[in-house]
């Protein structure tokens, strides 16, 4: 059982080794990135196409911060299972329900960290013929070696840890946190 502690006025779940990204924080940066987004798709609605699980939560408050009318759909992919580090190997676990070509998209990632799974999104996106397709993801890691990846908006550019909160996850759990942290490394399982 996952038993929390108060830290600094604010109770952290066990297994959080520090709190990297606020609620308070994560909430004005997205009503930023809708008003940037609510500019770029005055003119069309867009398709907001929701990456499973980890961009549910992000996905929500930027849909609900957006004016502008818009579509949603989602799609599952997976490139980690219970793991703490990528595969490599991408699989798509739930496709879309709409029809694409010639319509104006917005891929809502949590977090580009190796650019792998999203390398292999776009490229499969691309060829069922949309108008557009741009990238917001709420984190990106500053990572060494991770792949050149179109990225139009970051929420935040965050360190190479292995964060949870805000709908990302380790083994299933941490999703409902309501800030982004940074795991502590005596809550993860030996692979």
């Amino acid at each position: 059982m996952l038993v929390g502690v108060v830290v600094a006025g604010e109770k952290r779940a066990a297994g959080i080794a520090r709190v990297l990204i606020g609620e308070d924080a994560i909430q004005i940066r997205v009503r930023e990135l809708a008003r940037e987004l609510d500019l770029i798709y005055a003119d069309e609605p867009p398709l907001l196409i929701g990456v499973l699980n980890g961009a549910v939560a992000f996905m929500t408050d930027l849909m609900r911060a957006m004016t502008v009318p818009l579509e949603i759909d989602f799609m599952a992919v997976s490139s980690y299972g219970a793991s703490t580090k990528t595969s490599g190997v991408v699989r798509i676990l739930k496709d879309l329900n709409a029809e694409i070509g010639d319509r104006r998209l917005l891929i809502v990632e949590d977090i580009v960290d190796s650019g792998l799974t999203l390398q292999y999104l776009l490229e499969l996106l691309r060829q069922r013929g949309p108008r557009d397709i741009r990238v917001v993801a709420l984190l990106k890691k500053e990572k060494p070696g991770a792949a050149e990846v179109q990225v139009d908006a970051v929420g935040f550019p965050i360190p190479d840890e292995f964060v949870v909160g805000y709908g990302l996850d380790y083994a299933g759990l941490y999703r409902n946190l309501p800030y982004v942290a940074i795991l502590d490394p005596s809550a993860i399982l030996p692979e």
